[in-house]
């Protein structure tokens, strides 16, 4: 039986504005349910509603109108605020914003501290969590000291700590460079597929999108597409005419095709690119 962990119930939310005049709300109409173990690929050119509806699944902040639930519980419960925190965890775009101690394991031993937690678990939890993002012979290193990518996996270690159900990116790999972003989504999957883990990657790289088993396209507010990535991606005017672009090799097939070759668009991937050319040029 599957687990709705995240709900969003015709949600809107408008930001206050320092003048008498009215916002245009930032989300609006806005209904979505994702269930646990789920990997989702949020999309939308800047100023879509993105980031908006990542602080809202973190209860950063609240609706105006409409109810936010994650696993059944209000984000305007009050009383639950820790237990929303301690299942969704997030992460954003700066690494260096989360990363607060001199040593890599007293960061990722930061959050389980502040829960509590007994002192035996905690060295537990950070040698599991460095475990999983593949970090553990650094955790004496000091984190100013790493790449990128290497703090944006000790970032996720930290949150992995305090054992959430998911793990919500903001746009957390676009300041890293190609390595470093390809470290962090293989991360992802992984825990994911081992885990269980809910992923919700807000990206704008359309190659990342892949990786996930559905992609959710946010534009002016509101969800305008969602379904897998091979589903979107083959619409590829449609997904251009949102000032967004596709995976290079589903964009390479669609030129092919409007020179006359007859290729499919629900192509997403190298390794399907390379069969389906294969098959084109025998």
């Amino acid at each position: 039986m599957t687990t709705k962990i995240i709900k969003f119930d015709n949600v809107e939310y408008k930001y206050k504005s320092s003048t008498e005049a009215e916002l245009k709300p930032a989300v609006s109409n806005f209904n979505l349910e994702i269930e646990q173990g789920q990997f989702v690929a949020v999309i939308g050119r800047n100023g879509s509603g993105k980031s908006t509806f990542a602080r809202l699944m973190n209860a950063l902040i609240l609706p105006t109108k409409g109810t936010v639930y994650i696993n059944g519980i209000k984000t305007s419960d009050d009383g639950h605020l820790w237990d929303i925190r301690q299942c969704v965890g997030m992460v954003f775009q700066n690494p260096d914003n989360q990363i607060i101690a001199t040593s890599v394991e007293e960061d990722v031993a930061f959050g389980p501290e502040n829960l509590g937690i007994p002192s035996n678990e905690i060295k537990a939890r950070v040698e599991d969590s460095l475990k999983a993002v593949g970090m553990l012979e650094y955790r004496k290193s000091a984190p100013h000291n790493l790449s990128g990518g290497q703090k944006q996996r000790i970032a996720i270690a930290g949150i992995l700590a305090m054992n959430p159900q998911c793990i919500i990116l903001d746009e957390a790999t676009s300041m890293l460079d190609p390595i470093g972003r390809k470290e962090v989504l293989e991360v992802l999957k992984k825990l994911n597929s081992e885990e269980n883990i809910t992923i919700i990657h807000i990206t704008h790289h359309m190659n990342e999108a892949v990786y996930a088993d559905r992609v959710v396209i946010i534009d002016d507010g509101q969800i305008i597409k969602d379904g897998s990535p091979h589903e979107i991606f083959a619409d590829v005017e449609g997904v251009k005419k949102l000032g967004l672009d596709v995976p290079q090799v589903t964009e390479l097939l669609y030129e092919l095709k409007r020179e006359g070759f007859k290729v499919p668009l629900e192509v997403i991937d190298v390794e399907e690119a390379v069969e389906v050319l294969k098959d084109l040029l025998l």
